[in-house]
């Protein structure tokens, strides 16, 4: 435990309420660029050239690298302390931001959103961790109460607020804009953090498991780079023998943990938690809805603008339904967590409802399709992918002992970010194998209909999880809203 945490139990931190607004702004930061490409992609593609796995590596590889990373992250604040990674995750996650503006190439802008993504898994964890220290129980729920109407302003801002920077073209910067308003936001959570971050100092001795990190980032790596790029050469041998090592290598990171662990050592995901059908059911189930719906909004996304010709700024505002209808599953959610799985159920056949719709209106539409026109599509399935989120941390974290909650929340909330980045990669090489013959709307009806086979499974998957009430979910050790945040629609 930190030096500080048993005096801000005695004497409430001085600066918690100034500390909360600057973490604040590093969430709405990582939020903003987890969904401001899905709407830049074809200006960016349009300027800098590469392929179309370009539109699939911006997300990709900023989503991939966040899951990568976020486990280790939180270590790390555990270690070295909170504010200082956290001033570290800060700094360097805004360097990454002007990498991605100058960038010149495909490949440097890809590698800059890999430090954006690495360096924001460093920040996030820390932020999250030093909010439940500095507040007390009752003013926790106070808290983190403002992180869902500024996550909810901030889903529906953003993806608007890039379309209108890349359309307006401010200073001849066109796409660049969208990453160079995180320079502010990032020197205002340095600033902020340097004065009103408490300087704890650690005293755990819990060691990083540098191997296990890296057996799964070479895992990840191993099943999303040749989902991604298998389409453009064909599908060689070479990328299903990189997806079968990537299940070998997987295999290896379960034995290794275990046997960390047996030996007393600190292991990066605690084996005991696979042993919870619950906790591994929302492994499967996590994993799947969040890779469905990524897939779903980043076709959509290039759909608007390379399909039907919307402007980038028409593309954003067409996905503000969508957004509304989460932020408003979310304001329920309180109202309906009692009902356990049952919500989630619910959640996925609304959603497939709204997907259904969308298809339908687009076959009656057809290359004439107005943002109107999807709207009502759009607003159902955002309701049903609010429905879904709202209870699936503390139903999936209800069956977690307290010992295991670290690790089970960072484990979780990374299987959350790469299902983001597998969605884009799986739905968006549908979405463009469908396409190469030019027929787009094809392509977005035959990624839509896969769409909602993968909702099916996720139907099914939602049977492994507890049927739960509302007062062992609110004992559960839930994620923050802010995770649950990061994944709103573009």
């Amino acid at each position: 435990m930190e030096t500080n945490s048993v005096l801000s139990a005695a004497a409430p931190y001085r600066w918690r309420w100034a500390a909360l607004f600057v973490i604040l702004a590093a969430e709405v930061m990582d939020l903003m660029d987890a969904v401001i490409t899905n709407i830049a992609a074809p200006s960016i593609r349009a300027d800098i050239g590469g392929g179309e796995s370009l539109m699939q590596w911006l997300g990709a590889a900023y989503t991939l690298a966040m899951a990568i990373g976020l486990i280790t992250g939180g270590r790390l604040g555990d270690i070295y302390g909170r504010k200082r990674m956290y001033l570290i995750g800060a700094a360097g996650f805004t360097l990454g931001s002007l990498a991605c503006a100058v960038a010149q190439a495909p490949g440097q802008l890809i590698a800059a959103r890999v430090v954006q993504g690495l360096l924001g898994s460093v920040m996030l964890p820390q932020g999250l961790s030093i909010l439940k220290e500095v507040f007390d129980d009752e003013e926790q729920a106070k808290a983190f109460g403002l992180f869902g109407p500024v996550m909810g302003l901030s889903s529906v801002g953003a993806p608007v607020l890039a379309g209108w920077l890349v359309d307006a073209n401010l200073f001849g910067t066109g796409w660049r804009m969208i990453f160079l308003v995180n320079l502010p936001l990032g020197l205002f959570a340095l600033a902020g953090g340097l004065a009103f971050l408490p300087a704890h100092s650690s005293t755990r001795t819990v060691r990083l498991d540098l191997v296990g990190a890296l057996l799964a980032a070479v895992g990840s790596a191993l099943i999303v780079y040749p989902l991604v790029q298998g389409r453009e050469h064909g599908w060689p041998a070479w990328a299903f023998v990189l997806m079968a090592l990537s299940v070998a290598v997987f295999g290896f990171f379960a034995w290794f943990e275990g046997r960390k662990s047996r030996s007393g050592g600190d292991p990066l995901v605690e084996p005991s938690l696979f042993r919870k059908r619950g906790f591994s059911g929302g492994m499967v189930l996590g994993l799947i809805f969040f890779s469905a719906m990524t897939g779903f909004w980043l076709t959509f996304s290039l759909y608007a603008q390379i399909g039907l010709h919307y402007s980038p700024l028409k593309a954003g505002l067409a996905g503000i339904p969508s957004s509304v209808g989460m932020v408003a599953a979310f304001g329920a959610s309180q109202a309906l967590l009692r009902f356990g799985r049952k919500v989630m159920h619910l959640g996925v056949l609304v959603m497939a409802a709204g997907v259904g719709g969308l298809i339908l209106t687009l076959h009656l539409a057809g290359l004439g399709v107005t943002p109107w026109q999807v709207a009502p599509a759009l607003l159902v399935a955002g309701l049903g992918m609010g429905l879904v989120m709202a209870p699936f941390f503390g139903s999936v974290l209800a069956s977690v002992e307290q010992h295991e909650a670290g690790s089970a929340s960072g484990t979780l909330t990374s299987v959350q970010q790469l299902g983001a980045a597998l969605g884009t990669a799986i739905l968006g090489t549908v979405y463009f194998q469908r396409a190469k013959g030019g027929d787009f709307l094809w392509a977005e009806q035959v990624t839509l209909w896969v769409e909602i086979a993968m909702l099916a499974v996720v139907f099914v998957a939602i049977f492994l999880l507890p049927a739960q009430t509302q007062e062992q979910s609110a004992e559960a050790p839930a994620a923050a809203p802010a995770e649950q945040a990061d994944q709103v629609p573009a």
